[in-house]
């Protein structure tokens, strides 16, 4: 183990940089970058990484593209999973789908008390979006697919970590996603106004959508695209000029957890469901995690 003694503006920087690191799937990262994400000056970024360069903790990369990159020193100096050997356990919060943070140790301290029943999860993000009092759901895990329910009592930014009040802890139900599809579909045209098409995310109260063109399924409409619409000036431009170009179906015999692991490793949020090839319904992560595995322990 490495035996550094780290400032804690050191840690978040450090931190920062495996999770912009880990988003990038390997890409160098920008100073300015870590600085946004940590709510720091550029300037105070820039003056850290040279100690923490000397520290041996991160690397530069020259060039117009380059940045910095975390080194096996600092993943181990944090014991966190290096990128190419882990896999993402969500966080979600107060029932959003949290992009950003992965669950990286789940630790049961109190496990043997009656009367307290509490988790400490450390976790790769900015966890300073989380606060006392928040509902949290982390999982599924890989391999047992377990789930944990709580509010958060607690938080040690010091070393990335809530306290949780466990609520519950569930394996992931067995179920396929033909089982809990949304049908039928709500989609989008790609030659509809991104504006319009807002208004359909916004009236059936979801955050992404199918979009089509001439009767076939093209891509993914998001609320990520309404908002960088509106920031360039494009609400009234066509929705096939801002969407994602790419859709992922599944067999609607498809196991809750592998529809999981395949938008994990997709990366995307919704899943078009179909029945021996033809599109019958729709899925979506925030579904599966914040509704569907609560109902399974329900009485």
């Amino acid at each position: 183990m490495v035996e550094l003694d780290l400032t804690q503006i050191q840690k978040d920087i450090l931190y920062a940089l495996i999770t912009l690191y880990k988003k990038k799937s390997g890409g160098s990262v920008k100073g300015e970058e870590i600085a946004e994400l940590i709510n720091r000056n550029p300037g105070t970024v820039r003056n850290q990484m040279q100690a923490l360069r000397a520290l041996g903790l991160v690397e530069g990369v020259p060039g117009p593209k380059g940045g910095y990159r975390p080194t096996s020193k600092a993943y181990e100096l944090l014991s966190v999973t290096r990128p190419e050997e882990s896999v993402v356990v969500p966080v979600v919060v107060n029932g959003n789908v949290m992009e950003e943070l992965s669950a990286e140790e789940i630790v049961l301290p109190s496990i043997s008390n009656p009367n307290i029943c509490q988790a400490r999860i450390r976790i790769i993000g900015d966890i300073k979006k989380i606060n006392p009092g928040d509902s949290v759901i982390v999982g599924p895990t890989p391999v047992n697919e377990m789930m944990v329910y709580g509010k958060v009592v607690g938080r040690d930014d010091t070393e990335n970590t809530i306290v949780l009040d466990i609520e519950k802890i569930v394996a992931l139900p067995k179920d396929t996603v033909g089982e809990h599809m949304s049908s039928p579909i709500i989609s989008v045209d790609a030659e509809e106004s991104v504006v319009n098409a807002a208004k359909v995310l916004a009236e059936n109260g979801i955050y992404c959508t199918p979009v089509q063109k001439n009767g076939k399924f093209v891509g993914i409409f998001t609320l990520d695209h309404v908002a960088k619409a509106v920031a360039e000036g494009k609400l009234n431009a066509k929705v096939e000029e801002v969407m994602r170009p790419k859709l992922v179906m599944v067999e609607k015999d498809t196991k809750i957890g592998e529809a999981l692991r395949l938008m994990r490793d997709e990366k995307v949020r919704i899943l078009l469901v179909t029945d021996k090839g033809e599109p019958v319904g729709a899925i979506t992560d925030q579904k599966i995690l914040t509704r569907l595995a609560p109902e399974q322990v329900e009485t």
